[in-house]
């Protein structure tokens, strides 16, 4: 099971005198890290607000909104004056600087602006901050749905990537006896063109042909990355969206198509490592989006 470390959740939270809305933005960090846009008088409830999401969402850039809108007649609120003096001042000087008309709308638009209209409450009562509390759970609940969601399509797209590096292994075998003749070939042409001018111990060049033979050799290094495509599907199928770890087994991929590479000198090999290169760079990107 992954998940995608981006997603979205919404909660609604109806009180006696106000509903209250709860949005939960997540996009991609190696960290926790925690963005709130909450009116003043839920500022103190942040710190908590932010070790739930922390416990509940474990990675990510978390961004929460929060919006409240009162309900009935007999609600209570007032302006908060020095707030709406300094939207004022602000607007009027940008209708100076770009000489703009007067604005027939603009004390509706000022009612509207962040902490101009503020609840003479000082606190946030108990029953009120359960309710948030459990609104906020719920949210994360469905930001949760989204990643799995989200999961879904890149776990699809990683095994057919997985299984296409592993097609392309398999399929140098069919290059590797003939470019260990061509090798073997070309040192005897070699050695026979040198032998012309000098004497050379042949046993001495077999033995030395078989050594340069074996450190051309790849099958330990085949066998590693069947092992390591192996693990990474194992991966994906672990109770936990393990990111981090598919992100270091990638890496072990990455290694031994390298040495693969390196190693091979044979250019029908060159151009099967270079495709696995290309379907390992498009899962590394993906992985960036993984919890």
């Amino acid at each position: 099971m992954i998940k995608s470390m981006t997603g979205y959740g919404k909660a609604l939270v109806a009180l006696p005198n106000k509903s209250i809305i709860l949005e939960l933005k997540a996009l991609n960090s190696k960290y926790f890290d925690f963005v709130s846009r909450t009116p003043s008088l839920y500022k103190e409830k942040e710190p908590i607000m932010r070790s739930l999401l922390n416990n509940l969402l474990e990675r990510g850039k978390i961004e929460l909104s929060l919006f409240t809108e009162n309900k009935g007649a007999d609600t209570v609120v007032k302006v908060n004056q020095s707030a709406a003096e300094a939207y004022l001042k602000q607007v009027y000087a940008l209708q100076a600087n770009l000489g703009l008309a007067d604005d027939p709308n603009l004390l509706s638009t000022l009612l509207k602006m962040p902490d101009v209209l503020i609840s003479p409450m000082d606190d946030v009562d108990e029953d009120e901050w359960q309710a948030i509390e459990s609104g906020l759970k719920k949210a994360a609940e469905n930001l949760d749905a989204f990643r799995l969601a989200e999961g879904e399509v890149l776990l699809n797209d990683f095994i057919k990537r997985i299984a296409l590096i592993k097609e392309y292994s398999e399929a140098i075998v069919q290059y590797e006896e003939p470019r260990i003749e061509l090798l073997r070939t070309r040192f005897k042409k070699n050695m026979n063109s040198l032998a012309e001018e000098s004497t050379f111990d042949s046993n001495r060049f077999e033995q030395e042909l078989i050594y340069y033979i074996e450190k051309l050799d790849i099958t330990e290094e085949k066998v590693r990355l069947a092992r390591h495509l192996d693990y990474f599907i194992e991966t994906l199928d672990d109770s936990d969206s393990n990111g981090k770890k598919l992100n270091f087994i990638a890496q072990e991929i990455g290694r031994e198509v390298n040495t693969i590479g390196s190693k091979a000198n044979d250019s029908d090999i060159q151009k099967l490592v270079v495709m696995m290169k290309d379907e390992l760079e498009k899962i590394k990107e993906q992985l960036s989006n993984i919890l």
